[in-house]
């Protein structure tokens, strides 16, 4: 089996090297390997992000307040990711939601 630490690494240097779409690439490869990697759903939706790619970078964003739902950052991520994409409505629901207690 793959070393998920690794290619994550190596998605890491090719976003420090400026190669955007090979750093998502290379986390699209660990979600094919590891589907509930959260640290790669991150990564994945600052990336998409930045590549212009609301739709993806919102949905990656979701996938990762729904796999870490008890951490109020999930949503602080969901909400900036929403608000750099001039959805404003949906990112004031995600801080609203991550300021709400989980039990």
């Amino acid at each position: 089996m793959p070393d998920i630490n690794a290619m994550y690494d190596e998605a890491t240097a090719l976003k420090d090297a400026a190669n955007l779409p090979g750093a998502v690439a290379k986390l699209e490869e660990i979600l094919a390997i590891e589907p509930t990697h959260v640290l790669t759903h991150q990564a994945l939706a600052v990336y998409c992000q930045r590549l212009g790619l609301a739709d993806k970078a919102i949905a990656y964003a979701r996938k990762v307040v729904e796999l870490d739902p008890k951490n109020p950052v999930s949503y602080t991520q969901l909400s900036i990711i929403c608000q750099r994409l001039g959805r404003i409505a949906e990112a004031e629901e995600a801080l609203a939601r991550g300021k709400m207690p989980v039990h």
